[in-house]
C-alpha cells in the first residue's frame, strides 16, 4: 500500500482504557481475533513501532524514518479508511469529530508531535470507523472485528478437516493448522468459528459463534460458549463464556460464568468464581474511570469485568456488575468484591492490603517460566512503575 513507516499513536482518550492500558500501548489491546496493531500491519504491510507513555516506551520504543505514516492505535481499520490512509499526501492529517485518525509526516514534523501530540485536521474523515474509547467498547465492538478478522485471516485459505465427532450447524468454520475439535456442537448460523493454529477444543464443548479461540489455546472439557467471544492465544478456558474477550496467557480453567467483560494477559480466574453483568434493577452500570477519579455511567445494561494483566481470583469469588480490577491484584474472600480494586492490592473483599511489588514480580516470574516466557527488564520496569503511579488508587482502600 504505502512504503511508509507506520507507527501508531495513544491518543488523548487513552486513560480512559486504564488498567487494560497500563502495561500496554493502546494498539495491543485485542479485538476481535487480532490485536489492533496486528490489523495494520496486516492490511498495510511491514512491522510497526508506538508513540506511547515515556514509561513503556523500554519495550515499546518509537521507529523514525524521513517519510513515517502515523496512525491512531485506538482506530481498527476497515476498506474505506485504509484507502484513505494510503492516500495521504506529505504532511496531511485526516481526523473525525475530536479523533485524530492518521497523518504522513517527514522526520522533523514527526518528532513535534511525539513532543506535544498536536496536530491540525486537513480533512474530515465521516465514513464509519470502529474505535474504542471505553473498555467497555471491546465487548460492544468485537462482533464486527471478529467478522471483519476472520474473512482476513481465511480469505484464500483451506480449513483444515473437521472430525466427524462433532455436530455442525452452518458452515462458516476455519480451523487453522494444528487444530484440533472432537466431540463438540459448533454452531456457525449466526456468526463463524475460527480455531487458531495448535488449539484445541475438548470433547462436549458447546459453541455458538462469532467466537475465536486463539493459537495454543485450549478450551476445556464441557465448555459453554456464547458469542461475540475471543480467547486469546495461550489461553486455558472452561465454564460458561458470553460475550468477552481475554487477551492472553490468561487462565479461566474450570466452571464459573465469565460475561460481557474483558481479562488482560497473565491473569487467572479460581474454579467456580461468577460475574454479574447485569444490575437486579435493569439500569446502566456505573464504571470506575481512572481519568476521572471517579464512577462513570457506561450506558449500557450488560457490562461484566475488567481485569489488568496479572491479576488473579481465588475460588468461588463473585464479581459484580461492572468490576475493575488493576493490575497484580490478588482477589479472594466470602461475599461480592469492591466494584474497584486498585493494582497491586491483596484481598478486595471487607478490606485489602498492599501486594509487595517484589513478592508479586516474584510470582509473576513463575507464572512465565510455566509457559516458557522471561519476565524480561523492561517488562520489570514496566511493573515497577505501575505499582508507583497507582499508589494513590490504593490509599482509599489499602488497611495495615
Amino acid at each position: 500500500m504505502t512504503s511508509s513507516n507506520l507507527i501508531l499513536f495513544d491518543d488523548v482518550h487513552r486513560d480512559r482504557l486504564l488498567p487494560l492500558v497500563f502495561t500496554r500501548p493502546v494498539c495491543d489491546l485485542r479485538l476481535g481475533i487480532l490485536t489492533i496493531r496486528e490489523k495494520w500491519e496486516k492490511v498495510i504491510g511491514g512491522n510497526s513501532s508506538t508513540i506511547t507513555q515515556p514509561y513503556l516506551t523500554g519495550k515499546y520504543p518509537t521507529h523514525e524514518a524521513d517519510d513515517n505514516l502515523v496512525i491512531n492505535g485506538a482506530v481498527c481499520p476497515n476498506e474505506d479508511l485504509v484507502a484513505a490512509v494510503g492516500g495521504l499526501a506529505p504532511g496531511q492529517w485526516i481526523g473525525s469529530s475530536d479523533t485524530l485518525i492518521a497523518g504522513r509526516l517527514d522526520r522533523k514534523s514527526l518528532q513535534t508531535f511525539i513532543r506535544d501530540r498536536k496536530s491540525q485536521t486537513d480533512s474530515s474523515y465521516n465514513k464509519p470507523a470502529n474505535s474504542i474509547t471505553r473498555m467497555w467498547d471491546i465487548f460492544h465492538l468485537n462482533d464486527s472485528e471478529l467478522r471483519k478478522d476472520f474473512d482476513l485471516l481465511t480469505r484464500g485459505r483451506q480449513s483444515s478437516s473437521i472430525n466427524k465427532t462433532n455436530t455442525v450447524l452452518g458452515d462458516d468454520i476455519f480451523l487453522d493448522d494444528g487444530a484440533k475439535v472432537e466431540a463438540s456442537v459448533l454452531n456457525s448460523v449466526e456468526g463463524p468459528i475460527y480455531i487458531g493454529k495448535d488449539a484445541e477444543v475438548m470433547e462436549g464443548s458447546l459453541i455458538r459463534g462469532p467466537f475465536a479461540l486463539c493459537e495454543g489455546s485450549t478450551l476445556k472439557m464441557g465448555s459453554k460458549i456464547y458469542g461475540p467471544t475471543t480467547i486469546g492465544p495461550h489461553c486455558k478456558v472452561g465454564g460458561e463464556v458470553k460475550n468477552s474477550v481475554i487477551m492472553a496467557y490468561s487462565n479461566k480453567a474450570h466452571d464459573g460464568f465469565l460475561g460481557n467483560s474483558v481479562i488482560g494477559e497473565w491473569c487467572n480466574i479460581g474454579a467456580d468464581s461468577n460475574n454479574s453483568n447485569l444490575k437486579n434493577n435493569y439500569s446502566n452500570v456505573k464504571v470506575w474511570d481512572y481519568a476521572t477519579q471517579d464512577y462513570i455511567n457506561s450506558g449500557t445494561q450488560f457490562c461484566g469485568l475488567f481485569m489488568g494483566d496479572h491479576s488473579k481470583c481465588g475460588i468461588n469469588t463473585m464479581f459484580n456488575t461492572g468490576t475493575v480490577v488493576g493490575v497484580s491484584a490478588n482477589v479472594f474472600g466470602a461475599g461480592f468484591t469492591s466494584t474497584h480494586i486498585p493494582s497491586f492490592t491483596w484481598g478486595g473483599i471487607d478490606e485489602s492490603k498492599e501486594y509487595n511489588v517484589d513478592v508479586a514480580l516474584k510470582v509473576a516470574r513463575a507464572v512465565m517460566a510455566r509457559r516458557d516466557v522471561e519476565l524480561d527488564e523492561a517488562t520489570e520496569q514496566i511493573l515497577r512503575h505501575v505499582f508507583e503511579i497507582t499508589a494513590r488508587d490504593r490509599k482509599a482502600t489499602v488497611v495495615g
